[in-house]
């Protein structure tokens, strides 16, 4: 018999109802959404796309490159020659979208998965393929293309991103809607109950940091569903932390532009942070270790093709504005040129060297890894001459 607590309503107590399946809960769920499943444009009160057709032809574009560079790096890592693989398929729309709204100057901190976002921003995918081969901790300099290093430590981006945002709010870079300076931070649903995120949101709310928080709900924290991670949708999680919270049609890229731009714009005034919710779906496994059968149904899986964020674009471009075929025989061509070129790099890069990890932890090295290195490396040179 269950207790009750003074105070406290008995449905406090209730059980757990059992996990809803993914392809049931979508149905319920209320979303900006500009581009249909089935490609047609509708109208939303309060957000709108304000670029041209050649602007979503582009989209199509980076979504479809962004999948081929997916498809062979998943490939590669099933032939040996990657150690792991992230996949973002069926995320394609939410990464493009919400980095296309990004200016020159906003700054990116991304989890594992943000190869679309890195697309655009300028990162050579065969950087990627490094990090993942083990050859470097990420071969690109944050710098030069506003995109820091890849985060494996889940959340703790978010931390960093507020702390960058504070330091643009101190640099004066804020104030100007268009021309000033926001950050974004990418994490996911499992990322959103871990503690570094949530005293994310405690920071930004306090200091009023220009810092958008974006949420790709893929509904599965590896095997975890999402019913076991909230028990309300997560973008009203905002509300409690005192700013605003927003869901969007994930699969949808012309929405998920529209309210990252809003939400940007919002930073860069100086109006403070915003939590975008991307309801979307995770069409492959969590990693390449992973195999997702074993813990959801071949029907969810079904269910959420029929939403995918490439072919609502296609069916756009050919039913209303009549692409012709060349257009998208000529992306799928570049696609295999990528491609190519992202295997041939992979397999002429050098193994790595392992004592060269000790090197790359600080500008400086400490004297703690100057004698860790030199350990490991007699560690090492005990194996020597073994069969």
């Amino acid at each position: 018999m269950s207790e009750s607590v003074p105070g406290l309503a008995p449905e406090v107590f209730a059980p757990v109802e059992a996990p809803v399946s993914p392809s049931q809960a979508s149905e319920e769920v209320e979303f900006v959404q500009l581009l249909t499943p089935e490609g047609e444009r509708v109208e939303h009160p309060d957000y709108s796309f304000d670029l041209d057709d050649e602007a979503i032809k582009g989209f199509y574009r980076d979504m479809t490159l962004v999948r081929r560079i997916d498809t062979e790096a998943t490939a590669l890592q099933r032939q040996g020659e990657l150690g792991i693989w992230a996949s973002l398929l069926g995320q394609e729309a939410a990464q493009i979208g919400s980095a296309r709204a990004l200016n020159k100057k906003d700054m990116v901190f991304p989890t594992y998965r943000e190869h679309g976002v890195a697309w655009c921003q300028g990162v050579d995918p065969l950087n990627l393929l490094g990090l993942f081969r083990g050859v470097d901790q990420g071969a690109w300099d944050p710098r030069d293309n506003n995109f820091h290093l890849y985060t494996i430590v889940i959340g703790a981006q978010t931390l960093h991103a507020t702390g960058y945002a504070m330091g643009q709010q101190r640099d004066h870079a804020v104030g100007d809607a268009d021309n000033g300076e926001a950050t974004i931070a990418y994490f996911g649903d499992g990322a959103s109950s871990q503690g570094d995120v949530n005293e994310a949101f405690i920071y930004a709310s306090v200091f009023n940091a220009p810092v958008v928080f974006f949420c790709q709900n893929n509904q599965w924290a590896i095997s975890e569903p999402i019913d076991r991670q909230t028990r309300i949708p997560l973008y009203q999680r905002a509300a409690g932390f005192g700013f605003p919270g927003i869901r969007v049609d994930g699969n949808d890229v012309l929405a998920t532009y529209a309210v990252t731009q809003q939400a940007l714009k919002r930073a860069r005034e100086g109006s403070g942070p915003t939590f975008v919710e991307a309801y979307t779906y995770r069409m492959g496994a969590h990693t390449t270790s992973d195999d997702p059968t074993k813990y959801r149904l071949s029907e969810d899986l079904e269910y959420w093709k029929l939403k995918d964020p490439i072919e609502r674009v296609k069916a756009y471009l050919t039913r209303s504005l009549g692409v012709e075929h060349e257009f998208f025989d000529e992306i799928e061509a570049e696609g295999d040129q990528i491609a190519a070129r992202l295997r041939e790099g992979c397999l002429s890069m050098p193994d790595p060297t392992l004592t060269d990890f000790f090197q790359y932890a600080y500008v400086e090295q400490t004297p703690q890894l100057v004698e860790q290195q030199a350990q490991f490396a007699a560690y090492a040179a005990s194996f020597e001459g073994e069969n």
